[in-house]
């Protein structure tokens, strides 16, 4: 039975996900099935406390949740040209160039701390490259989008990077969402070192 109200902020990975009755690696439970949406209503470090749309829930290692959009774009709209990648990766590299000198330049003590922190106050950037791939952090939009290239495609519109202000979330603020191609990361779970 669907609750009417169930908003997924998550789904799990698409090879399924172990679960545990408690944050505890000593009482496992029923794995997760790929690709099933669930909320994420707690964390406590590495694990993550998920709710799934039949009321079942468990703790999982909350790393390897996929976040997933809060809205999606609204359906109807005129079909449009994708934006072109390049003054998106121009800003991000003017804000860490602007970063970057500022930094040497405090380690050079040409400038104090508060010079410092004026100088960077505001810039927001964010970049994970990965061979031909490249997510990008659109701060004027704040969403993470995606390029292979040529052309940019939104990726995770939300309030921000990390989880949905509507998401509670125990221990401080969101921690990101790691994706972990599961043939090349070696796997540990909560507990584990």
């Amino acid at each position: 039975m669907e609750s009417e109200d169930f908003r997924p902020t998550h789904v799990v990975p698409r090879d399924g996900l172990p679960a545990w009755e408690a944050p505890d690696v000593a009482r496992p439970t029923e794995p997760l099935d790929p690709l099933l949406p669930v909320q994420l209503l707690d964390r406590r470090g590495d694990w993550g406390r998920i709710l799934c749309a039949n009321g079942w829930s468990a703790w999982v290692d909350g790393r390897l949740l996929v976040s997933v959009p809060h809205d999606p774009p609204e359906a109807g709209q005129p079909m449009a040209r994708t934006a072109d990648p390049a003054p998106l990766m121009a800003r991000v590299q003017e804000s860490l160039d602007l970063f970057r000198r500022a930094s040497e330049e405090l380690v050079a003590g040409r400038i104090d701390g508060e010079t410092f922190r004026r100088r960077t106050q505001g810039l927001r950037a964010g970049v994970v490259v990965d061979g031909e791939a490249v997510w990008l952090f659109d701060a004027e939009h704040e969403r993470w989008v995606y390029t292979d290239g040529t052309r940019l495609t939104v990726y995770a519109a939300q309030s921000g990077p990390g989880l949905p202000k509507s998401t509670p979330v125990s221990g401080g603020g969101p921690e990101a969402t790691r994706l972990v191609d599961p043939g090349t990361h070696p796997r540990t779970w909560p507990g584990e070192t």
